[in-house]
């Protein structure tokens, strides 16, 4: 039986640690899992995995419903992930600025930032902004 170290090493991407299974074998990050509860809890409607860009097929992890909001959670920021090196952050970097390019507001947050209900706040924060509140 492979460890889970042993795994890591052998692979030449990350493996996730934190995934919370889903129903078809998909998975979900905790962190996803986690503002998915809280904008639930908030009753603030919104889209998983939104396609925001009409030409490239780039996904925002979350949408919030007739707000022009974006939501992404960056993962492995302290493991190596994919979005903290250098091709992924690159990729990143033209995929948000072609969200804002094109009128969204993106709120960027960790799972340590969901976890400490900064995300949330971001977000009703910008939600009262933009009702002109």
């Amino acid at each position: 039986m492979t460890t889970f170290k042993e795994a890591q090493r052998s692979r030449s991407k990350p493996v996730a640690r934190s995934s919370v299974s889903r129903k078809f074998g998909k998975t979900v990050s905790k962190g996803d899992a986690l503002l998915e509860n809280h904008l639930n809890a908030l009753k603030i409607p919104f889209t998983k995995e939104y396609r925001f860009h009409p030409e490239r097929r780039w996904l925002a992890d979350f949408r919030i419903d007739d707000m022009p909001i974006l939501v992404e959670v960056e993962g492995g920021v302290f493991s190596n992930g994919r979005h903290t090196r250098g091709e992924g952050y690159t990729k990143d970097c033209e995929k948000y600025s072609a969200a804002a390019v094109n009128g969204w507001f993106v709120i960027r947050g960790t799972t340590a930032q969901i976890k400490e209900g900064l995300v949330i706040q971001w977000i009703e924060k910008l939600i009262e902004r933009l009702r002109g509140g």
